[in-house]
């Protein structure tokens, strides 16, 4: 029986060709010979053909970043670093990045498309201000506010002084003639008073937090999509500007808290092959989707590590023979671990036949009664 999306593929090109009953029957029975060709026998060693058709490739990688140009922000880890990145499991990705594609409606004009970039990015409250000042005579914090920025942000003064209030319970927050003055209810110590103005500078006023920069892009068929330097799933979704079905981010423990472990692994598979494209390498996706399901399986993300896959092995000597060994071991004597000797790892160890291939069934034979 073939699956669904092979099915509905021939029923398209069926729709297309319109070939004779007969002639559809043929395709349908060349098709499930492939299928039935192209699936792996059983007691085969996908483990160790997956580690091998990863690890020759990569190889032949390059160490590098992709650069925005006059951008330092929008850099992109590519190559091997961003290999390595997804495979550990790292809970943040060394250059965070989403694609927000835009409704068409939001991107009929240039200072439309502007509009909605400005919301996106990330607004603090040092985007804002003329000047962050420290009265020493008064132990106040002053902060004046440019006016034109606060115009190209639509960001309202009031606004700006609700927020202050919510981030400095301690202080009092003052409106001044032409600034705002905050002010600690007893004395502090100056040094103090300088990081109370540090954190002022980073109060989050508008756009999405975390998202540093922003980059229209316009495709050939005149659609835009905003790229950020920044991620900021959870936040994105709620935008109304945003088509919320094609966006795109990075950041794989970002996705499986927002939408799931499932989405995560189909992240996982999406970004490795990106990055094994963008190498020219050709790298059969099985192997991919091996690797995801197996960094899955238990519901949350886990790298190819020690403290992940590997060091959550049944087995006491497969763990042993990765790393640490001396460890392992002790503390599997310490609780009377038992070892079934399951994998490959273990049997080579103890030099015997390896579960796999031909070493896989038990052979029972009957003998006949001379």
């Amino acid at each position: 029986m073939l699956p669904e999306h092979l099915q509905k593929e021939i029923e398209d090109i069926s729709k297309k060709f319109k070939p004779t009953e007969k002639q559809k029957q043929e395709i349908i029975k060349r098709v499930d010979h492939l299928y039935q060709e192209a699936k792996i026998s059983p007691g085969e060693a996908i483990g160790i053909v997956t580690a091998e058709s990863f690890g020759e490739p990569s190889t032949q990688m390059t160490i590098s970043s992709f650069h925005f140009a006059g951008v330092a922000e929008m850099n992109v880890t590519v190559g091997l670093v961003r290999l390595i990145e997804i495979f550990d499991a790292r809970k943040n990705p060394s250059t965070p990045i989403m694609q927000l594609p835009l409704k068409t409606k939001y991107t009929k004009t240039l200072d439309m498309v502007r509009e909605v970039a400005i919301k996106i990015k990330e607004t603090k409250l040092a985007d804002v201000v003329d000047e962050i000042s420290i009265n020493i005579a008064k132990n106040t914090i002053e902060i004046e506010l440019d006016k034109k920025r606060l115009k190209e942000f639509d960001i309202k003064p009031g606004y700006v002084l609700t927020k202050l209030k919510e981030n400095f319970k301690s202080l009092e927050v003052k409106e001044l003639k032409e600034a705002i003055a905050l002010k600690p209810k007893e004395q502090i110590k100056l040094a103090e008073l300088y990081k109370l103005k540090e954190k002022a500078k980073t109060i989050h006023l508008a756009g999405l937090k975390g998202v540093t920069q922003v980059l229209p892009i316009k495709d050939d068929e005149g659609n835009y999509t905003i790229h950020t330097a920044g991620s900021n799933l959870a936040d994105s979704l709620s935008m109304e500007e945003i088509d919320k079905t094609k966006i795109i981010t990075n950041d794989l423990f970002e996705i499986a808290e927002v939408l799931g472990i499932e989405a995560a692994r189909q992240t996982i598979i999406n970004e490795s092959l990106k990055v094994i494209k963008d190498q020219g390498l050709d790298i059969d996706i099985r192997h991919i989707m091996l690797l995801a399901d197996v960094m899955t399986r238990t519901g949350i993300i886990k790298g190819v590590t020690r403290t992940g896959i590997t060091g959550e092995k049944e087995s006491v000597l497969a763990r042993a023979s990765f790393e640490t060994p001396m460890k392992h071991i002790i503390n599997a004597t310490l609780i009377g671990e038992r070892d079934d000797l399951n994998s490959v790892v273990e049997n080579v160890i103890l030099n015997q036949p390896v579960p796999l291939g031909t070493g896989l069934p038990g052979l029972v034979v009957k003998v006949k009664k001379k």
